[in-house]
């Protein structure tokens, strides 16, 4: 079995501070029991911890799968994630989420297992990561409702996206999309109600195409800045 976290949080280093009175010693404690307890507790559930965990990267991304198990919503945005820890998985193989927000890490990609863990989702949100692309897999989120994959590295919008039968809202604005397969685009059997594409640096033509796109769900774009070559007659 792989190690429990280790390498998927990018903060290991643990900053206590021993200088400054007493009371910080206490803290230092109490956080060192709480990690303590918490590492004991995967162990007893056959997890294996590394010998070097996470320190507070551990504790807040344990806690918020606890709230998950209370609200159905699970929030794992701004954890320093590089990846889903496998021991989330672990963590929430009994129960049935509505909601992830996976936003503010530096994720690069999702695993094909990832659909097969929350394939109830309703909500999936992975902005502001390192993401280029999404696998096929994720195409069996069969009740995914909003994708947010804004702030990211895409250059074109995966096409796993509209084989998402329920799918309603896409944000990607914020890539490095230039252009668009119009093909996807002209999908009668999807639910697509949104296509948020603001703020990509879409060509002339692909943007020209878009603002006059009949499609059967609205497209936001924003103003295009034109390059100062495009106005030369050349």
């Amino acid at each position: 079995m792989r190690p429990l976290f280790g390498n998927d949080i990018t903060n290991t280093s643990n900053n206590n501070n021993n200088s400054g009175n007493g009371n910080n010693d206490d803290d230092s404690n109490n956080n060192n029991s709480r990690q303590n307890t918490i590492i004991d507790r995967l162990t007893q559930n056959g997890a294996t911890p590394v010998a070097h965990i996470a320190g507070k990267g551990i504790i807040r991304v344990v806690t918020r799968c606890e709230d998950a198990k209370e609200n159905s919503n699970l929030d794992l945005s701004e954890c320093s994630l590089i990846q889903v820890p496998d021991a989330v998985y672990h963590l929430m193989r009994h129960t049935e989420l509505k909601s992830c927000d996976l936003s503010g890490n530096v994720i690069t990609k999702i695993p094909p297992k990832f659909a097969v863990k929350f394939n109830l989702i309703t909500e999936l949100n992975l902005s502001n990561n390192q993401m280029a692309k999404l696998p096929d897999e994720l195409s069996d989120l069969a009740s995914l409702e909003s994708l947010d994959i804004s702030h990211n590295s895409f250059l074109s919008l995966p096409p796993v996206v509209f084989k998402m039968k329920k799918l309603k809202k896409l944000n990607a604005n914020t890539n490095k999309i230039i252009e668009i397969d119009f093909d996807m685009l002209d999908v009668e059997n999807n639910s697509l109600e949104l296509v948020d594409l603001r703020f990509n640096p879409l060509t002339g033509i692909c943007y020209d195409i878009l603002k006059a796109a009949k499609v059967n769900f609205k497209i936001e774009l924003s103003e295009r800045q034109k390059e100062e070559w495009e106005d030369l007659d050349i």
